[in-house]
């Protein structure tokens, strides 16, 4: 038996798929009988649309979906332009033509359609995730007209439950759907397509046109995700090396330390529909892997796809990484959860990039969005990962449900002591089908709840009125979120523009030690600079407070001086931003300056 597992465009071009590279190992273990081919079409496009639009492509969802929905269906072509023109319009991306890249992208995929022998594979299954949908449904439907006997398969994110259903439902090219993840499932489904098995069980996470949709949501996961093997990523570097030579570069691999969510409880969060449960691989084994991927195919560069890195495990994998004494590059997802020494730890054994789960600058909000963080914690990530060298992502969530003056005037307050630190990036609230403020609406007090308006421009009335999408629209206070945020979107582009003008090979807040004093160099907006000197227990409060702590602490550390004196001080520091200060705990916002520098 031969199967191709296939990954369309638009993912990041210069990572394979995970996905497949999973299965394919998975497959090959279970299954030694069947023959397992990888495919990466977005490669070959990349390099036809040019690297540079293509990932300004692959960065907006809409965008994305609007090229391959011109491709299935030629007479939505005009919507589908105005879609990608105004939402590559909104990111300030420069004009890219609609027509130029459909065309490309039709040409390579059918180039790539046409060298490939469709009549030897009995099953061919695409990973459909982000911006992925519409151009994995133009590939099947293709393959599906040059071997009609071929299975047609889909999985992933975009495949969960009642939107797998809605597939199957709208697309009669399509023979299976995958609920979950795909090892077990898929292993079910071959076994069954090979002639092993008489029937699909109805517990198995597959999906057919014939089965009870009482069971589309059950999930058939592996217990102990430490059983896998590692993922084979050796397609995509043979694709990889089919590119013409002044288009080849070092891939960043992905890998997963964990599946699902261990905090899973954010209000808007709809990331973890094909997960069940948390679990988690430990650190020795993922240090293993790490060792044997770097070896295997000689590169150093790594993205984890954990929704948020394991919050005490990391530091452990991170400690046994530095023993490898490589020079590695690590992106992750963590929550701001981290301690100064673990992040600074982390960031020696290559953890060099980091997205955040701020979304909020005020508790409050914070609490509305069930982070489990505060303002404080968010403030303090920022911080420490400007101090361990790692350049920190975060967004900013607007026009929240029932957001308020007080949390919107909390907001403008802590940017002001967030300035010296890495901007964030403001993103507007969007609804997403299967999230908590989608599954309890009247809490939030929004109704009317339909598929996002652009669905109907992307598909024809016959499939948008039926199809289950992940983006939704609805009705709420939405207008008055807009006015209440608009000053936050001012001061945080105005940030985000000072930011990088001032920027040079220092940080905007930082110190230097000198024994019995010390000197913060404090960069203003407009580029002011003040310089500070602290002494004696001045020094010594501040430098505690570098790794958080509370009053307490500071009242411990200098017996000699009253509460009232030691508050007093702590204020004195607030007032000049050179600390922030949170109920009873405190943290000096100044980074070690490591460039020892003359100021």
């Amino acid at each position: 038996m031969k199967v191709a597992l296939t990954a369309a465009p638009w993912p990041l071009f210069n990572r394979p798929s995970i996905q497949v590279a999973a299965l394919k190992a998975y497959i090959k273990t279970k299954l030694p009988e069947v023959e397992v081919r990888c495919f990466h079409p977005y490669l070959k496009c990349a390099q036809a649309i040019g690297f540079a639009s293509y990932h300004a492509i692959s960065q907006s969802s809409f965008a994305s979906e609007a090229v391959g929905a011109a491709l299935l269906f030629p007479e939505m072509f005009n919507n589908c332009e105005k879609i990608f023109t105004r939402n590559l319009a909104k990111r300030g991306t420069q004009k890219i033509s609609f027509q130029a890249t459909t065309k490309r992208l039709k040409e390579t995929l059918l180039k790539f359609i046409k060298e490939v022998n469709w009549n030897d594979y009995q099953a061919v299954g695409f990973t459909v995730c982000l911006n992925q949908l519409t151009t994995s449904l133009w590939l099947a439907k293709e393959i599906k007209k040059i071997n009609p006997a071929c299975k047609v398969i889909l999985g992933g994110s975009s495949c969960s439950g009642r939107l797998g259903r809605s597939l199957l439902d709208n697309f009669g090219f399509i023979d299976y759907a995958i609920n979950g993840e795909g090892e077990k499932p898929l292993a079910s489904l071959l076994t069954h397509l090979n002639g092993n098995t008489p029937k699909i069980g109805e517990k198995t996470g597959i999906l057919t046109k014939g089965s009870n949709p009482a069971f589309d949501n059950v999930k058939n996961q592996i217990k102990d995700i430490n059983s896998l093997p590692i993922p084979d990523f050796d397609d995509y570097f043979s694709e990889l090396a089919g590119l013409d030579p002044q288009n080849r570069f070092f891939p960043e691999l992905p890998i997963e330390f964990s599946r699902g969510c261990w905090w899973r409880r954010c209000t808007f969060c709809n990331l973890n529909l094909q997960w069940e449960n948390y679990r988690q691989k430990t650190h020795k084994r993922m240090a293993q892997e790490i060792d044997h991927l770097a070896q295997r195919y000689g590169v150093l560069d790594f993205a984890f796809m954990d929704n948020a890195l394991p919050k005490a495990k990391a530091p452990q994998l991170f400690k046994l990484l530095s023993k490898h004494e490589r020079d590695y590059h690590f992106f992750a997802e963590i929550r701001a959860a981290h301690t100064r020494k673990e992040m600074a730890h982390m960031s020696r054994a290559g953890l060099k990039e980091v997205q955040v789960g701020i979304e909020a600058l005020s508790t409050s909000l914070l609490k509305r969005l069930s982070k489990g963080t505060k303002a404080f914690d968010n403030i303090a990530a920022m911080r420490h990962a400007l101090e361990a060298g790692i350049s920190l992502q975060g967004n900013l969530i607007l026009h929240f449900p029932g957001s308020t003056e007080e949390e919107v005037a909390e907001t403008l307050a802590n940017i002001e002591y967030v300035w010296p630190f890495q901007p964030l990036k403001t993103v507007s609230f969007w609804l997403g089908y299967g999230s908590p403020v989608q599954q309890d609406h009247k809490k939030f007090k929004i109704s009317g709840i339909k598929p996002h308006h652009y669905f109907a421009d992307l598909f024809p009335k016959g499939f948008s009125q039926n199809m289950v999408p992940m983006v939704l629209e609805y009705r709420g206070d939405k207008k008055r979120q807009q006015q209440l945020w608009k000053a936050v979107e001012t001061k945080v582009h105005h940030w985000q523009r000072e930011w990088e003008k001032l920027i040079k090979e220092r940080p905007l807040l930082s110190y230097r030690d000198g024994g019995n004093f010390m000197i913060i160099r404090q960069v203003l907006p407009g580029g002011r600079t003040l310089y500070h000197r602290l002494t004696g227990a001045s020094k010594a409060l501040y430098l505690l407070a570098a790794d958080a702590c509370v009053f307490q602490d500071l009242e411990a550390a200098a017996p000699k001086f009253s509460p009232e004196q030691i508050r007093a001080f702590v204020h004195q520091m607030v007032e000049k931003k050179l600390m922030f200060c949170e109920g009873q705990r405190i943290i000096s916002l100044a980074v070690k300056d490591h460039r020892n520098r003359n100021i």
